[in-house]
């Protein structure tokens, strides 16, 4: 909600700030999500090395500091720096949740718990303008304010509430613990094999997430596709705007009453997820002990489909304004509903196929529609004054149709593109290994059940790491006495 909150108010701040052109206006928007494409190169690496807790205390408590500093604005140029630290800090919340959630739940649930926060970022920009909107006739500041508030409120709970997740910090904290007790120098498992070096992490953060998102050209493709749905929801934050206050003459508060359909189809998706897509890959996987990755595309096809229907229908009965404006609105329903079925099913696919480095193949992606976002949008009212409402609505019908194949493509041929590239190779014998390993176990001691054999080793799609047995302490095993100290 942060990111498009201001959208609804752009009316207060140009006359609070007269005389810019629009594309200034529409970066008050825009300039949020390019710390989003900083944010993740600092809070992924930090919440590796101190952990998922520590990230959300320094991150929330300044990110609120900005978006109440905002609302003191003096100029734009304070403004839009401020928009720029607020989303910065604010994305550690998009940044580290894959993880959290990937901490906590085990495959068979985790499509549940993404499917809840995945609708977040599709859902919350939809409501953005709808709250600015309102606010707008009392004052722009009051909508910065609002965000700060809920700010406030988040960071508080974290610091009282959240627990540290991150396995590997919490055994590094433990055989420290173990080493200052014992006299003894203790490593976790995670560390047994290889020194933990922060240095490597950081240049790792920095470095793969590009190599992944040029030499993969799955990694690539999807990124794309998203960074596009991604910015056709932002370019709305201006064209609706333009469709709905200047064709149909509504007031601010009214007009951004229109995004109601976005959000709705968001909430329908979540349903979807929640009752029938989620349950129904949990099924077939208990079943069969082992899925593909191209398992979670089903609700990608049916995304992919109803995208750009519902963009044709909006483009062609938003103008003229004799046409009932309902229809309209019930055109983004499937919209948004669609943006949630293919953000969530490519999240998933991405990392189960890509599951030795899910992290940062999930970092290009977010870093890609990031900067399309910012980008795309900044030509909206150019493309309307020269287009006309309808034909320029019908442009961003004819991007998403283009990728309308990808998910039928990748269901065929995703394993094919996979083995022809080194990263994708790996990744695939990685899943293949872990299916095996699994299946062995079950073989070996049938009547421990299915149950036990998820237990210990997980399934694909998993974020496995080495097994641990419950008769193996994991920080026993790399013990060794300290060298005792020189002299008497």
């Amino acid at each position: 909600m942060g990111s498009s909150v201001l959208s609804g108010a752009l009316h207060g701040i140009k006359a609070d700030f007269p005389e810019y052109n629009n594309m200034v206006y529409i970066t008050v928007t825009g300039i949020y999500l390019g710390g989003f494409v900083l944010g993740p190169f600092l809070w992924a690496p930090a919440s590796e090395v101190y952990g998922r807790r520590m990230v959300y205390a320094v991150t929330l408590i300044p990110f609120t500091a900005f978006c109440a500093g905002l609302c003191g604005s003096k100029t734009i140029t304070a403004l839009l720096v401020l928009r720029f630290f607020a989303g910065t800090f604010g994305c550690s919340s998009m940044t580290n949740a894959g993880g959290l959630i990937s901490d906590m739940f085990r495959a068979k649930d985790r499509g549940l718990a993404m499917g809840v926060f995945g609708a977040m970022p599709w859902l919350g920009p939809a409501l953005g303008p709808i709250v600015g909107g309102f606010l707008s006739p009392i004052s722009w500041r009051w909508a910065g304010a609002v965000v700060a508030l809920f700010g406030g409120v988040l960071a508080l709970l974290h610091l009282l509430y959240l627990p540290e997740t991150y396995a590997p910090v919490l055994l590094r904290k433990r055989a420290n613990a173990l080493s200052d007790e014992t006299g003894q120098v203790y490593r976790c498992v995670y560390d047994a094999a290889k020194p933990f070096s922060t240095r490597e992490l950081i240049k790792t953060q920095l470095k793969v997430p590009f190599i992944l998102l040029f030499t993969e050209p799955i990694v690539f493709v999807l990124s794309i596709y998203l960074a596009c749905i991604f910015s056709i929801l932002y370019l709305q934050f201006t064209s609706f705007p333009i469709v709905f206050q200047g064709e149909r003459h509504w007031s601010p508060g009214i007009s951004s009453l229109a995004f109601l359909g976005t959000s709705i189809g968001c909430n329908i998706a979540l349903l979807y997820m929640v009752f029938w897509g989620n349950p129904a890959y949990a099924k077939s996987l208990k079943q069969k002990g082992y899925l593909p990755p191209e398992a979670r595309l089903p609700s990608a096809v049916i995304g992919a489909l109803i995208i750009p229907i519902g963009l044709f229908v909006f483009a062609w009965t938003a103008s003229p304004a004799r046409i009932p404006w309902i229809i309209s609105i019930l055109a983004t329903i499937p919209f948004g509903a669609g943006m949630v079925l293919v953000f969530l099913a490519c999240s998933n696919y991405l990392v189960d196929a890509y599951l030795p480095t899910a992290a940062s193949v999930l970092g290009a992606s977010t870093v890609t529609r990031s900067i399309m976002a910012v980008v795309l949008p900044l030509f909206t009212v150019d493309m309307y004054d020269a287009l006309g409402v309808n034909w320029a609505s019908s442009v961003c019908a004819f991007i998403s149709l283009v990728f309308v194949p990808v998910p039928f493509l990748l269901m065929m041929y995703g394993s094919k593109i996979r083995r022809m590239t080194k990263h994708g190779r790996e990744a695939d014998d990685h899943g293949l290994e872990i299916a095996a390993a699994r299946a062995a176990a079950i073989a070996a001691d049938p009547e421990a059940g299915q149950v036990d054999a998820d237990e210990k080793w997980g399934t694909i799609g998993e974020d496995v790491r080495t097994p641990i047995h419950e008769e193996d302490d994991p920080m026993r095993q790399a013990a060794m006495p300290k060298s005792p100290p020189l002299g008497p």
